[in-house]
């Protein structure tokens, strides 16, 4: 079920609105997943038939990206906003401390509402945040040209190339490690929602001033990382393990950065794994 909430955002936005919209499945203890910056919800649909077996799935299009719209002037598509407005989306939708789990900039807001207090457990698949200056500069650059790419080719060349595994490879190898599993409908759709995500320039904005620090006490944290993620290098799950060092690292072989779709089987079982050990 797709649906949309509107709900006032927390202090110091409180006189003003968002409105996300979800895909919603399964039954059993809340899962949140978020996806990363350009990417929709649809990202996750690898994974959802064996994470909604087990638990009611929430799959959001973050405002601004999908077909949220975006946030109202004058809010910042930063952790110090991003965070507590998802935990107001929470709110609006009866979810007392969901799992949550996140890719790229999602990895990076589920460990922030695990900080917050506000997840029950944290998957973070390949976060942003755990860069050097250098490796930030490069995965912004790697964004853009995608952002680039998305946005010069025609749709009727996008449906054209989505048609084939070489197409897809085009399309979306820079996420995926295996960009012919990727299903033409899916791949078209992505590089369309990339192309009109109006969050993505003020995400970009925001994110050259963002870095994770802080432990997250209290709740179990699962890091996993593509062994060919060519955005986020894997070196940077090292980084973040220093910084809450009671998380579990996980390698994830085969896999880019978003991998979903590389290995729905791997991906699924690492986010119930994490879900399980908060029981």
């Amino acid at each position: 079920m797709s649906a949309e909430v509107t709900f006032p955002l927390p202090a110091p936005y409180g006189s003003r609105t968002a409105t996300v919209r979800y895909h919603r499945r399964g039954s059993g203890s809340p899962l949140l997943l978020l996806h990363g910056v350009g990417h929709h919800w649809q990202g996750w649909e690898p994974v959802l038939p064996a994470l909604a077996e087990r638990h009611e799935v929430i799959a959001v299009d973050l405002p601004g990206f999908g077909t949220s719209p975006g946030l109202p002037d004058g809010v910042p598509y930063d952790l110090t906003a991003a965070v507590p407005t998802l935990a107001a989306f929470c709110a609006a939708l009866g979810l007392d401390r969901p799992h949550v789990a996140g890719n790229s900039l999602g990895g990076l807001l589920a460990l922030g509402l695990g900080r917050a207090g506000a997840a029950r457990s944290v998957t973070a698949l390949a976060p942003a945040g755990f860069w050097s200056e250098a490796e930030r500069r490069y995965a912004f650059a790697v964004l853009a040209y995608m952002r680039l790419g998305a946005t010069l080719l025609p749709p009727s060349a996008v449906d054209a190339l989505s048609r084939s595994a070489a197409g897809r490879t085009v399309l979306v190898s820079s996420i995926y490690a295996r960009p012919g599993r990727r299903s033409p409908e899916g791949a078209a759709a992505e590089t369309r929602a990339l192309r009109g995500a109006t969050g993505f320039a003020p995400t970009l904005a925001a994110g050259r001033r963002t870095r994770f620090t802080g432990d997250i006490a209290g709740v179990p944290v699962t890091i996993a990382w593509g062994t060919r993620d060519r955005v986020l290098l894997r070196r940077q799950g090292v980084r973040a393990l220093r910084e809450i060092p009671g998380a579990r690292l996980v390698r994830l072989p085969g896999c880019g950065h978003v991998p979903m779709s590389d290995d729905p089987q791997l991906v699924a079982r690492v986010i119930l794994d994490s879900c399980a050990a908060a029981a």
